[in-house]
């Protein structure tokens, strides 16, 4: 099997990933104000980049970069479809996306997690190099400085 992952441009397929992975139990408050973004996909991304992760041209994964400010950007909606899971999948979307994230001029990369319903993606971040920066309702925020990123994903591969 091969797996690819490649800015994607065609708004229906990041709204079919985006809507399955909003199902999923547990994960509804990281969709506040969701309509929104999925009815204007491609002004809410505007200076960032939807990445989709295609195994055998079959997309199966997506991540986000919303622009924040010239220096920073937030990481959004990483999700693989359930039955693609334990693949090593979500470390390649997330140095994709921190590869496009430093191609975009982002210093800084940000996001926020809920560990209790997403508690392997949170492990991830950590091992990743991801420090937390606050936590409220159960919902964590992190952050990584760019040039940090590559450094700590060579070492740990």
């Amino acid at each position: 099997m091969k797996f690819e992952v490649k800015t994607c441009n065609n708004t229906e397929i990041i709204k079919e990933l985006f809507v399955e992975y909003s199902n999923i139990r547990g994960a509804e408050s990281c969709f506040v104000s969701f309509d929104k973004e999925l009815n204007d996909l491609v002004g809410f991304y505007e200076g960032g980049a939807m990445l989709v992760g295609y195994e055998d041209e079959n997309p199966i994964a997506c991540i986000a970069i919303k622009k924040i400010d010239d220096e920073k950007c937030e990481a959004k909606r990483l999700f693989i479809k359930p039955e693609h899971r334990g693949n090593g999948y979500a470390r390649i979307m997330l140095n994709s996306m921190l590869d496009k994230a430093g191609e975009l001029g982002f210093k800084e990369v940000t996001f926020t997690t809920k560990p209790s319903v997403m508690e392997i993606g949170y492990g991830l971040y950590k091992r990743m190099g991801f420090e937390e920066v606050s936590e409220k309702d159960g919902i964590v925020a992190m952050r990584m400085e760019l040039y940090k990123s590559k450094i700590l994903s060579k070492s740990s591969e």
